[in-house]
Order: structure tokens, then C-alpha cells, then sequence
């Protein structure tokens, strides 16, 4: 799908961890293994200060007052790298007066703990599935990591990430709005949702394999979420394309409790895409100027008297902004507009989202089955969530909470 605003909603990567993103293989498998080293140099700087602290510096005749410790040579050691274990030399200091070995505290403390791996795994994410392979076959030379371990990590996480996909509770949370959009993956089209609480969190719900965006995969994803928690009874708000499918599925499984908002961009630019290219630019500001009336009334009033200019010009774009029109002023209708428009009228805040899993998984080459594309979409989904931004205007949501449920219908 096209984004179609530079209005960002997640936390932005550093300019020095994108920089490494962008740079050639070589050099990534080269940082890969500097920060291997990087953590070993730390971790014997640590120990010499602790030993220093104990006996002082080598060949000075100045010792600590009332020392009783001396060097006594060193023992292999390791400590832990992103969960691997990574020898290092450790000194060994010794009790004179007791006649025995005196324990480091810092060595204790860092073989419970595991050196920050996130440099590692920022960079694995940047990397092409056979970039990656490469990367884990050259870890033995690198760092001591073998290929079979590193894979093992990356599949688990990958696996984790997918059944928490599948399986997280959503009853815990009232969610008051859905994105639903698709994305390709390999000529498979993966259909994802995205829901925004009543706080204003975003949470992507789901997703599922499709050709296309047909009802029926939506549907089946749809009930799925209803069958792990998701409450729509009091009214949910629906943010999708205008896709045929989508629309089809949302009326069947929420009913007359669902509110579509047909996303305003993809309206303008369908109905621009009929008109001659010297003509466009013109017809996107009315377009864009109609859609920003603040009420109802003044919005559809604009937009009407644009489509009776429009028949005279080409009836094919003039069809186009009458299709769905009253969808694309869902919000304005609820009367919320000014307070929640500049996310909620469009499938922008989705598509940012599937903006940051391309930069994931986009540079991979070979897809080999159905569990690799789910593994790899679940994951990079999640660390996209992450850095997902609380929804502008969320203080307004509770009017919004109140408009769903007065548009309900009657249902006695």
C-alpha cells in the first residue's frame, strides 16, 4: 500500500543505529564482531580495576594499606553475550593470610548477567535471509558463535513472536478503533489489524494469509480476535482502503456495531487517477479542502457541488467520489472531526506501521514456505509495535467511545 503522509506515529530509529542499516554486508558482519570484542575489552577493563582496587597497579611498590592479596595468575573464563557464552581470561588474586583464592565480585556478577545484545539484534534485522546465513556461518572466526546456536536464537524469537500473535488475550482492553490493510510478501498477501485502546495505545491484533484482500481470510481473522477477547457490542470504529472485501467482511461479522471510515487519500487519489495529469494537482486541493470542512454538512454540501462539476468533466472520476462518499465522512458525521481527524481519516497510522516491517523484511530473498513469511511477519510486526506512538488527540477518545454507542440502532 502507498503511504500517503509523512506524519510519522512511531518512534523514530537513531540516525546511528539506521546508518548501520544502511551499510554493505561486510561492514555489518564487521560490527557484529567489534562488538563481540568491545564487550570482552570491557569486561577485562572491569576486572583489572577490581584486581588494581585489591593489590594495586602492577610492578608498584605502592599497595593498598593492610593488603594481604597478590596476583596470581589468571584462569579461562567466560561471560555471556546476548546468551552466548564468550571466553575470556580472568585474574585470579589470592589471599596471602588465608591461603586461598579470593573470588571477584565483578566476575560473579557477569556471569549472571548477559551483556546488552540489542546492537546485535538491530543489526540481524537489517540483514536479507541470505545475508543473514552468511553473517551466522562467519560468527565461529568472529567471536566463538556457532552457526547452529545463532539460528537457534533467531528461529526462537521468530517462533515466540508468532505465537504470541496468535494467541495474546484482548479481553483485558476495550478497543475503540481498527486499521485493517494488507501488505505483499512474496505474492502473498498478508492482511493485517491494528486496534487503538480507549487510552490511546496501538496494538496489532492479528494477521493472516490471503491472495487478495477477500472477505472470507478477513472474516476468519475477524472472528479469531473475537474468539481471544476483542469487544465490539458498544460500537467499533473501522479505518480501511475501500477495498470490497474488507467492507464485506467488517458489515458480516460486527454488523450495524461497526462504523467505516473509508480512508480520505485513497478516495481523492481514486478519483484523481481519472483525470488528466495536468488536472490533478487542482482537483487533490478541492478534494483536500472539501475533506477539511470541519461539520458534516459543509464537507458533504462541498463535496456534492464538486461532483456535479465533475460529471461535466468525466463521469468515470465523478463515480468514484460518489461510491462511498457518506463512508468517507464517517467521522465528520460522528462529530469528531476536528478532534481525532488528523489520524483517524485515514489508513495512514497502518501503513506506517507496514512502512517499518518492509524496512525488516524487504530485503529478504527467498521465501520458502507459509510458517517462514507468518515467523518473520510476526516478528517484525512486534518490534514495529514497539516503537508505535500513543495516538494524537487521544484525550478526545471517551467522546468517541460515546459516539459509537449512540450510533448503534435500536435493537429491540
Amino acid at each position: 500500500m502507498t503511504q500517503h503522509s509523512s506524519d510519522t506515529e512511531e518512534t523514530p530509529v537513531p540516525e546511528s543505529i539506521q546508518h548501520l542499516l544502511n551499510q554493505p554486508i561486510d561492514v555489518k558482519l564487521q560490527l557484529l564482531q567489534h562488538h563481540a570484542q568491545m564487550a570482552r575489552l570491557l569486561a577485562g577493563e572491569i576486572l583489572d580495576e577490581e584486581v588494581e582496587s585489591l593489590v594495586g597497579k602492577r610492578y608498584s611498590r605502592d599497595h593498598p594499606t593492610g593488603t594481604c592479596y597478590c596476583r596470581w595468575g589468571q584462569n579461562p573464563g567466560s561471560i555471556r553475550i546476548g546468551g552466548e557464552r564468550v571466553p575470556i581470561d580472568v585474574p585470579r588474586v589470592r589471599d596471602v593470610e588465608a591461603g586461598k583464592e579470593r573470588p571477584l565480585q565483578s566476575y560473579q556478577a557477569m556471569k549472571q548477567a548477559s551483556v546488552p545484545d540489542e546492537l546485535v539484534e538491530t543489526v540481524l534485522l537489517g540483514l536479507a535471509q541470505g545475508d543473514y546465513e552468511r553473517v551466522a556461518s562467519q560468527f565461529v572466526d568472529g567471536f566463538g558463535l556457532s552457526q547452529s546456536s545463532v539460528s537457534r536464537r533467531f528461529q526462537k524469537r521468530a517462533e515466540k513472536a508468532l505465537r504470541e500473535f496468535e494467541s495474546r488475550p484482548l479481553e483485558t482492553e476495550s478497543f475503540l478503533a481498527l486499521w485493517i490493510d494488507g501488505k505483499h510478501v512474496a505474492g502473498e498477501q498478508m492482511i493485517v489489524c491494528m486496534g487503538v485502546t480507549e487510552a490511546g495505545y496501538k496494538k496489532v491484533l492479528g494477521f493472516t494469509q490471503a491472495t487478495t484482500e477477500n472477505a472470507r481470510s478477513i472474516k476468519e481473522m475477524l472472528r479469531g480476535l473475537i474468539e481471544r477477547g476483542l469487544k465490539f457490542d458498544e460500537g467499533i470504529f473501522c479505518i480501511v482502503d475501500g477495498a470490497k472485501g474488507l467492507r464485506k467482511a467488517l458489515k458480516e461479522v460486527f454488523g450495524a456495531c461497526a462504523q467505516v471510515q473509508r480512508c480520505q487519500w485513497h478516495k481523492r487519489e481514486n478519483v484523481v487517477s481519472y483525470l488528466p495529469k495536468r488536472d490533478q494537482s487542482t482537483w487533490r486541493k478541492k478534494l483536500q479542502r472539501a475533506y477539511q470542512e470541519p461539520t458534516y454538512e459543509a464537507a458533504k454540501e462541498r463535496l456534492l457541488g464538486l461532483h456535479a462539476k465533475l460529471e461535466q468533466i468525466n463521469r468515470k472520476a465523478a463515480g468514484s467520489l460518489r461510491e462511498g462518499l457518506e463512508e468517507t465522512l464517517t467521522l465528520h458525521r460522528l462529530g469528531l472531526f476536528e478532534e481525532l481527524g488528523r489520524n483517524l481519516k485515514t489508513t495512514n497510522g497502518i501503513e506506517n506501521l507496514m512502512g517499518q516491517v518492509q524496512q525488516r523484511i524487504g530485503k529478504v530473498k527467498r521465501w520458502h514456505h507459509s510458517p517462514q513469511r507468518c515467523r518473520w511477519m510476526a516478528l517484525a510486526l512486534l518490534e514495529a509495535e514497539r516503537r508505535m506512538r500513543r495516538l494524537t488527540g487521544y484525550r478526545h477518545l471517551p467522546k468517541l467511545k460515546q459516539a459509537l454507542k449512540e450510533a448503534i440502532p435500536d435493537r429491540e
